[in-house]
């Protein structure tokens, strides 16, 4: 039984890890805003009849 609790124990640690990093990221990054512009060719809007 001791290896059972020693694997639980690790996904638990390492769920705590992944967790703490997530909220680290959340915290700490701030996102960048910038402006996109994107060309769409005229034949895609003015399609001949």
């Amino acid at each position: 039984m001791p290896t059972l609790f020693r694997f639980l124990f690790i996904c638990a640690v390492a769920a705590g890890m992944i967790y703490g990093s997530m909220v680290a990221l959340v915290t700490f990054v701030d996102p960048v805003e910038r402006d996109v512009t994107v060309r769409i060719p005229s034949e895609r809007i003015n399609k001949p009849q």
